[in-house]
C-alpha cells in the first residue's frame, strides 16, 4: 500500500473516531442534564413532609405515588446515571487515546512524504 493510500485510510479512521467521540460527548452531557434534573428532585423530596401526596407523569395521566417509592425511584436513576457517565467517560478517553495514536501516524507518514520529496 502506497503512503497515499495508507494516509487516506488513517484519515477516514481519524475521522471516524472523532465522529464517535462527538457522538459520546452529546450523550454525556445529556446524562448530565438528566443527573442535574433528578438531584433536583432529590433536593426537593428533602423538603416535603413524609405524607406529602407525589405524582407521576405517565403519558397525559398523573399518578399518585407513595413518597417512599418515588424517592427509591429517583435514587436509582441517579446511581444508574452516575454508572453510565463513568462508562462513557471511559470510551471518551479510549477514543482520544485512539484518536491521537491515528493522529501521530499521520503526521509521521506526511513528514516521510515531505522528506521523499525533498
Amino acid at each position: 500500500m502506497g503512503d497515499r493510500a495508507k494516509l487516506q485510510g488513517l484519515s477516514d479512521e481519524y475521522q471516524t473516531l472523532q465522529t464517535e467521540l462527538s457522538s459520546l460527548v452529546s450523550a454525556r452531557q445529556k446524562l448530565e442534564s438528566q443527573q442535574q434534573e433528578n438531584e433536583s428532585v432529590q433536593k426537593e423530596f428533602k423538603t416535603i413532609d413524609d405524607d406529602a401526596k407525589i405524582y407521576k407523569l405517565v403519558g397525559p395521566v398523573l399518578l399518585k405515588q407513595e413518597p417512599s417509592e418515588a424517592k427509591s425511584t429517583v435514587e436509582g436513576r441517579l446511581e444508574f446515571i452516575e454508572k453510565e457517565i463513568k462508562r462513557i467517560e471511559g470510551s471518551i478517553k479510549e477514543i482520544q487515546d485512539k484518536s491521537e495514536g491515528k493522529k501521530m501516524e499521520i503526521l509521521q507518514i506526511q513528514s516521510q512524504m515531505q522528506q521523499a520529496q525533498a
